[in-house]
């Protein structure tokens, strides 16, 4: 387990899946955690359970005055501000050319407008403290997906994003990384856990033979925050049980 003890940490999209598994990870590793999510019902149950550690803010994260409420938050109530995980988004399945434009413009607000504006707001903070970023893109920002091209575009951005961003901070201190997370049993994905023959398809496909759990990919989160990473930065980590080891060809018998 990382020690995180002392460190403040902003989490978006807490209230479920992989956003609620690393706000718990990161208060189970020492962390103060801020919550933020649009879900306010949700952000209620993951603080009962987490305790004192946390402190909850709704918030919509293609809000740029809601991102910097956040940051705001962690000036206030803790002086400083050490881990950002940029975990929000929105996903959109269907053909490119299909159904209205503001869909296109509701992921893009959401999965990278919302990371830019949050760490716009944060990195004077994460300066000061010699803090990192830890952005939540996918293995769909690494490759395309079929019908799947709003949210290739927005995690495709995510993935190179952090790179350059890890570049540009190098200098103040501040490490900025991503996990690429592979099909993951959370409740963005219910839909396609209902069926069955998806499902099995995804789990010829990866090497493990398996979805990840949320607590799986939060693990690495935490990993990434950490002092053990002290000199990672600019690293897209796939947490996909082997998917993108694979060169696209079938299995050999």
């Amino acid at each position: 387990m990382a020690d995180l003890t002392g460190k403040v940490a902003i989490v978006t999209g807490a209230a479920s899946g992989i956003g609620e598994a690393a706000a718990r990870r990161l208060a189970a590793d020492g962390a103060s955690v801020i919550l933020g999510d649009v879900d306010a019902d949700g952000l209620a149950r993951v603080a009962g359970d987490i305790g004192a550690a946390a402190v909850t803010q709704v918030a919509d994260v293609s809000s740029q005055a809601d991102c910097e409420a956040l940051v705001k938050l962690a000036q206030d109530r803790f002086g400083r501000l050490d881990v950002l995980v940029n975990n929000a988004g929105v996903d959109h399945l269907g053909p490119f050319d299909d159904g209205p434009i503001d869909q296109f413009k509701h992921v893009i607000e959401t999965d990278l407008y919302g990371l830019v504006y949050l760490t716009r707001a944060a990195l004077p903070l994460l300066r000061a403290t010699k803090g990192n970023v830890v952005n939540v893109s996918s293995v769909s920002g690494l490759g395309g997906d079929w019908n799947h091209s709003f949210y290739c575009a927005a995690k495709g951005a995510v993935t190179n994003l952090t790179r350059a961003l890890a570049m540009d901070e190098a200098a103040n201190g501040v490490r900025v990384n991503a996990v690429n997370p592979s099909f993951t049993l959370t409740a963005l994905t219910a839909g396609m856990q209902e069926q069955p023959d998806l499902v099995a398809e995804f789990e010829q496909r990866i090497p493990m033979g398996r979805g990840a759990e949320a607590h799986e990919v939060a693990s690495v989160i935490s990993f990434l925050a950490g002092d053990d990473a002290v000199f990672v930065t600019g690293v897209n980590l796939p947490v996909d049980g082997g998917l993108s080891a694979a060169n696209g060809q079938p299995r050999l018998r």
